[in-house]
């Protein structure tokens, strides 16, 4: 067994409190990492954007609509000009009445094409308004978004300047402790995933179970600085006359 002064074993319990403190901030830094509100907000502002995207796609498809629509009134009514340009100059009366047909299929063809122009304009309203619902639910999805990341960010930075502090204190509290115990107690802590506990009343509170009558003679049995271990959870056990 590895071998300690009793008051250097002792120091542990405080080694192990401040490594129970960086375990606690690491847990807490991996629940704000993995917040239950991240996951809906991210996908309410992908929905969002997406019907966003979608609604501008469908009033620029509608405005081009409305675009082509008005080039065909204004061409057909230019011919409809000429037309009647011509038929105001005169000519044969055959020529003439050529022209008057000309001039009333054309007339009929831009009223059509206006009438189709006025249903583009009115379904343009309601894709408009449509377009500006999406863009507010967007500016909602994206304002919640920021909000809850900032939110998390400053907790996270409150944990991370925690957990720093904490560090330092470990470090300057392990300088102070035997480096062959810290060497035993480090990979205790890494192999069981608690380094030390006290033995108190026959109780391990690193498993928080009553040792056997047989471990319990053992350890009892064992020099005061040898380096003694639980038999059910592994870590260093300290003792001290008064927790027997």
């Amino acid at each position: 067994m590895p071998k300690a002064p009793a008051a250097e074993q002792l120091k542990l319990l405080g080694l192990q409190a401040l490594d129970a403190k960086l375990r606690a901030l690491d847990v807490r830094r991996t629940a704000l990492d993995t917040d239950p509100r991240l996951a809906p907000a991210a996908a309410e502002l992908k929905a969002a954007s997406l019907a966003a995207r979608a609604a501008d796609d469908a009033v620029a498809a509608a405005d081009g609509e409305l675009v082509a629509s008005e080039a065909k009134v204004a061409e057909v009514s230019a011919r409809i000009a000429k037309d009647e340009q011509r038929l105001y100059a005169g000519g044969l009366s055959k020529d003439l009445e050529a022209l008057q047909k000309d001039i009333a299929g054309l007339t009929a063809r831009k009223g059509d094409l206006e009438d189709a122009e006025l249903e583009i304009l009115e379904r343009l309203d309601g894709l408009r308004e449509a377009q500006a619902s999406a863009g507010q639910r967007l500016a909602a999805a994206q304002a919640a978004s920021d909000a809850l990341r900032a939110e998390l960010d400053a907790q996270i930075a409150e944990v991370a300047g925690e957990r720093a502090a904490v560090a330092a204190e470990r470090a300057d509290y392990a300088s102070a402790v035997d480096p062959g115990l810290v060497a035993v107690y480090e990979k205790t802590l890494a192999k069981r995933g608690v380094g030390a506990a006290r033995l108190f009343h026959g109780t391990s509170e690193g498993s928080g179970m009553a040792l056997s009558p047989g471990d319990l003679a053992a350890i009892r049995a064992a020099a005061e600085d040898e380096v003694v271990f639980c038999p059910d959870s592994g870590c260093i056990l300290v003792r001290s006359a008064e927790w027997s």
